[in-house]
């Protein structure tokens, strides 16, 4: 059975601008890791309005950072993950995780769903507003 991402962004606040939002099977994995002072990556950056941003999935695959604590990655590290295409699956494993947390499973995405799951998030806009 694959696991179901969903991708969003939260809208900017007083500290940050707006972060991408990261779930997986209904629970916010970004989140988790970093805890709730935390930042997730900007929405800017993951979802770039000219096309395929890191979160787009290659043979090759790449580490993506997804999280830093209130405190900052260069002090407690990043939460990051190696995403990887394998045919129809896209596979995100080898989590690295602040200091002291848990790592996250290997997590596995239907190809075709995780490609639309990005593709709308990439037109769904409304946070730039």
């Amino acid at each position: 059975m694959f696991n179901r991402l969903e991708v969003g962004a939260v809208p900017p606040g007083p500290r940050w601008a707006a972060q991408l939002l990261v779930r997986i099977d209904g629970e916010d994995v970004v989140a988790q890791a970093v805890g709730e002072r935390g930042r997730g990556p900007f929405a800017q950056e993951m979802l770039p309005a000219a096309g395929h941003g890191p979160l787009w999935a290659t043979g090759g695959g790449r580490r993506v950072v997804l999280g830093e604590p209130e405190c900052t990655g260069g002090c407690c590290g990043h939460l990051s993950v190696f995403v990887q295409r394998h045919g129809q699956i896209v596979e995100w494993s080898d989590w690295e995780v602040p200091f002291d947390q848990v790592r996250p499973p290997a997590f596995h995405f239907d190809a075709d769903q995780y490609d639309a799951e990005l593709t709308r998030a990439l037109t769904d806009r409304r946070w730039q507003a």
